[in-house]
């Protein structure tokens, strides 16, 4: 929308209406702030359930693969062909054979339910969401036979547990009496802590050699399940088909999303509702700068008589309405995004203000997962609302300029 000199000049002086007229003024701030707040809205919410999805996938991905292959009857004897199998299968970057069982673990006195996850231990120390996570001791420790096992933060905070200390584990399995299956109680020493990020990991996992697993178990030389990472999740249907006619008479192939099919679908639709329902500030800061401009214009149809009568146009007068109005949206917008993105930066500062301030639990990672408030920003996503905003101000716009536009200079002035 291009304007001549006036256009631009006169546009400029009703974006600061004079004396008189500060009702319009006050409108038309409230108007950018409900654009600001409706922007601000959106990128936050938008950013923070995009982290919350990202990082959550991220976290469970991390540990528990794109898929897994299961045995029927919870365990694989011939774990090693079908690993050999899914490493060749195109797309399929990793196989990790590991065995998880559910358990009880005990520390003087206080027992707590723990999930046993037996792992090779070089997949142990390559797997990135663990060995970068570790705050205390080390996985080098944690070998074959050594007796030593890895706890979540959130185990040892439950246990009272420190690197050092012996843990017993209540193992289901054990001597068959006449009273029936007596449990064992096997005791490890702690090596390592690591502090994943999802609380129930952290609470629960207990990482330990495959071997040692083995063992505890009665096992023998089985596996209970086999982990796949593949080089597309949203794709790995497709990719782990031909696996699943291979593997089809002897393990079941579940992906993440079938794992997790409640959760991901939840945060979806959130998603969703939220964008709309906070669309919503946005749409009624259009109805406010389309009631900011009404009142402009009526007060000043004498002024826009006159300009008539000099030789502006129709057109003209309708750019520099639409000019005033879209230029009060594009304010509003900016101001949004910076206050967005620095809410984003200090986003856990925030939070944790906030909890002083009010004595209430915030983010309580028990009921939210994360430890953390967190955050990723979609380019796609931000350019989207920003039209959207830019869309609805200039809608607003339109039937302003229009009545300013077709405004009679003969009826105006015939009494001045």
């Amino acid at each position: 929308m291009i304007l001549s000199r006036y256009e631009r000049m006169i546009a400029r002086r009703y974006l600061l209406p004079g004396k008189g007229e500060a009702f319009i003024l006050v409108v038309a701030a409230f108007s950018l702030g409900a654009v600001m707040l409706g922007v601000f809205a959106l990128v936050v919410v938008m950013s923070v359930m995009n982290g919350f999805r990202a990082e959550l996938f991220d976290k469970i991905v991390g540990l528990n693969g794109h898929a897994v292959v299961q045995g029927f009857g919870g365990q694989l004897p011939d774990w090693r062909n079908i690993v050999t199998i899914a490493r060749a299968t195109p797309g399929v970057t990793s196989a990790t054979p590991l065995i998880e069982q559910p358990l009880m673990a005990s520390f003087n006195g206080r027992v707590e339910g723990v999930l046993l996850r037996g792992m090779q231990v070089k997949d142990i120390r390559d797997n990135p969401t663990i060995n970068t996570n570790v705050v205390m001791g080390s996985l080098a420790s944690i070998t074959p036979g050594s007796g030593r096992i890895a706890i979540g933060s959130g185990l040892a905070d439950a246990l009272g547990a420190q690197v050092g200390s012996q843990v017993s584990l209540i193992i289901p399995q054990g001597q068959t009496t006449p009273f029936g299956t007596m449990p064992r109680i096997v005791s490890y020493t702690v090596g390592a802590i690591f502090k994943i990020g999802v609380y129930d990991y952290d609470k629960a996992y207990v990482m330990i050699p495959m071997e040692d697993a083995q063992t505890a178990l009665l096992m023998g030389d089985s596996v209970g399940m086999v982990e796949i990472q593949t080089n597309n999740p949203d794709n790995v249907g497709p990719i782990l088909a031909p696996l699943a006619e291979k593997v089809g008479d002897r393990a079941v192939i579940s992906d993440w999303r079938q794992l997790n099919a409640q959760l991901f679908e939840a945060l979806a639709v959130e998603r969703v509702v939220m964008f709309c329902v906070l669309s919503l500030i946005i749409l009624v800061a259009a109805f406010n700068i389309a009631s900011s401009l009404i009142m402009l214009v009526r007060a000043k149809t004498r002024d826009i008589a006159i300009l008539r009568t000099m030789g502006a146009t129709r057109g003209g007068m309708m750019r520099i309405f639409m000019t005033v109005g879209t230029t009060i949206g594009v304010l509003g917008i900016v101001l949004g995004l910076i206050l967005a993105f620095i809410a984003l930066y200090f986003r856990q500062r925030v939070v944790d203000f906030v909890q002083v301030i009010s004595g209430q639990n915030l983010w309580d990672p028990s009921i939210r997962f994360l430890a953390e408030l967190p955050s990723k920003t979609n380019p796609v996503e931000v350019i989207a609302i920003v039209l959207i905003s830019l869309l609805l101000t200039f809608l607003a716009t339109l039937y302003p300029s229009f009545k300013a536009a077709s405004t009679d200079p003969v009826q105006v002035l015939r009494y001045e």
